[in-house]
């Protein structure tokens, strides 16, 4: 059986981001997304949680500097958890974080000492992230890897068990992001109405993180 969670990052990141992702849920395939508890809009997409399963996106860099000095990570992470228990009213329901920080050795056993200790789900160690649905790199955009028919070619090639497919819908106005107009052919994609059919046709059962423990 193969089983999917449509995870949005970003949420939280501004009015537009928190817009598109509340779109790709209610009208597409969106099951799950990540909260950044220090955005602009942070307080305004907590209200979302009372649809969405929400984890907790871990930011600790702008761009590749780090925010806070590598010693001082773990008591970040537990400063971010308590922001996002404020905020939610509960706990998140998985673990990752942006830029995929969480990848870097020198972070890695951090994160997972972190997940353990607060029996959180951490991307790529409890579920396979797939990041192939992104439009965006070597400072050039590529529209044609979110179209439909790209997205259809992933969904095809998915291994049995859970995977995360990772995804940043969201709308473009006032986004202090190099990740912009993508976004947009993002939204556009994941509520496009032949989705759920071929899902379907392909015996895929979408999922949210919260249903996987």
């Amino acid at each position: 059986m193969r089983r999917l969670i449509v995870n949005a990052d970003d949420l939280g990141m501004s009015e537009g981001v928190n817009r598109g992702i509340r779109e790709a849920h209610e009208r597409g395939i969106l099951t799950s997304a990540s909260l950044m508890v220090d955005s602009s809009a942070s307080e305004e997409a907590a209200e979302l949680t009372d649809a969405l399963c929400v984890g907790l996106h871990v930011v600790l860099d702008h761009r590749g500097t780090m925010l806070v000095p590598l010693e001082e990570a773990p008591s970040e992470l537990e400063r971010q958890l308590a922001r996002f228990e404020e905020l939610v009213g509960g706990p998140p329901t998985h673990l990752d974080s942006h830029h995929h920080i969480h990848r870097d050795p020198r972070l890695l056993p951090t994160f997972a000492t972190f997940a353990e200790r607060h029996e959180l789900p951490l991307r790529d160690h409890d579920v396979p992230h797939c990041g192939r649905f992104y439009g965006r790199w070597d400072d050039t955009s590529h529209p044609e890897q979110l179209a439909v028919e790209s997205l259809f070619a992933i969904l095809e090639e998915l291994e049995e068990g859970v995977t995360e497919l990772g995804c940043h819908p969201g709308y473009a106005d006032r986004l202090d992001s190099s990740y912009t107009d993508e976004r947009e052919h993002e939204l556009r994609t994941l509520t496009d109405p032949r989705l759920h059919e071929r899902i379907e046709q392909l015996g895929i059962e979408l999922v949210r993180w919260d249903e996987i423990s």
